[in-house]
């Protein structure tokens, strides 16, 4: 979860209202960003978010052990959680990591990240660790994560092709990339709550590909029925 760049179980920025598009769309037809909502100057208590973010109503909280399990992380990865938010998943990556793993959760919104540094204190989870991202850079090194988790963020990017370039070269070799995403559709085409996403699945995966990915997997995940997951692997570079 992240913000501007990001989402709102992790999430807050800037998006335009597309129509759902299938596969033939596209890769480079990008939509003019809406400036992100404003927090506001104050310096507001990060924890309030926890009373909108990590609340029944939202899937992805009623959802995340469900999500945790199709997302099938592995004892000893690295975890990059963009778009961390409140931290809910960085968290629950930290426990599936152990000890051996590293969890980064990365949001362009300050006060999250504190927040996620004060929970993870709270926890003693010593393996999570706070990165200021930015709008067109995830801020980490090549060949430093095992698995980048984007949930509820990427219909916020601004500049799609240069952030999910970092994402590329962040991943190690067979590395996999996991996005949930809104479920976009005719029968929401007109529906003012979606009116910050794109596009809608296929469009998403076409997109993905052509930034140098594969389609691994669609998995069904139960509780989710506004959302949709899908999970993509590094691609080989051409030779």
């Amino acid at each position: 979860m992240m913000t501007g760049l990001i989402r709102g179980a992790g999430a807050v920025a800037a998006a335009l209202a597309l129509a759902a598009c299938g596969r033939d769309r596209a890769a480079t037809d990008l939509a003019d960003p809406l400036p992100p909502p404003a927090y506001g100057e104050e310096a507001a208590n990060p924890e309030v978010f926890l009373d909108t973010m990590e609340v029944g109503s939202r899937e992805l909280y009623a959802a995340r052990n469900a999500v945790l399990a199709a997302a099938k992380i592995e004892p000893g990865e690295r975890i990059a959680d963009i778009g961390a938010g409140t931290g809910l998943y960085s968290l629950m990556f930290s426990a599936a990591v152990g000890a051996e793993g590293v969890v980064y959760a990365i949001d362009i919104e300050p006060r999250f990240l504190k927040l996620i540094g004060q929970r993870a204190a709270d926890l003693d989870a010593g393996n999570v660790v706070t990165v200021l991202g930015r709008d067109r850079d995830i801020t980490l090194p090549p060949n430093s994560v095992d698995v980048v988790f984007i949930a509820d963020t990427y219909h916020y990017f601004t500049d799609r092709p240069a952030i999910m370039a970092t994402v590329r070269d962040a991943l190690s070799d067979g590395g996999r990339l996991i996005i949930l995403d809104y479920t976009l559709d005719e029968t929401h085409k007109d529906d003012t709550r979606r009116a910050h996403v794109r596009f809608g699945k296929a469009g998403l995966i076409n997109e993905i590909e052509a930034f140098g990915f594969k389609l691994a997997e669609e998995p069904d995940v139960a509780g989710l029925n506004e959302i949709y997951m899908v999970v993509f692997e590094k691609a080989a570079p051409a030779e």
